[in-house]
């Protein structure tokens, strides 16, 4: 073997371990899965923005995977309840898994 193909071979499997780095499981995200997530979570932030009736400060947005996870607490059951319509609305949202809640129920 002369030291070109060497090199061509040790090219070839890095790329092949990047490549294979790179590529979503069930529990992790490919790089293109985190940006569209990213994307998500920003525009459901800058709906719960531009709506009176929810606090965007007080609801924490996850997405993984296009499933969204809204958290925090929230001034009463219906701000919670808009809150997770207003994610549902977004496009590419898949699902809405709403944890808040209503700071009237803490203790």
């Amino acid at each position: 073997m002369n030291l070109s193909y060497r090199l061509y071979l040790i090219f070839a499997g890095l790329l092949l371990a990047a490549l294979t780095a790179c590529a979503p499981t069930s529990t992790r995200q490919g790089t293109g899965e985190y940006i569209d997530d990213t994307v998500i979570t920003s525009r459901v932030k800058a709906a719960f923005a531009a709506d009176p009736d929810v606090k965007a400060i007080e609801v924490q947005v996850d997405t993984f995977k296009g499933t969204v996870q809204l958290s925090g607490f929230v001034e009463s059951p219906e701000s919670a309840v808009r809150a997770a319509q207003i994610a549902r609305a977004v496009p590419g949202v898949k699902e809405v898994r709403n944890a808040m809640v209503p700071k009237d129920t803490r203790r």
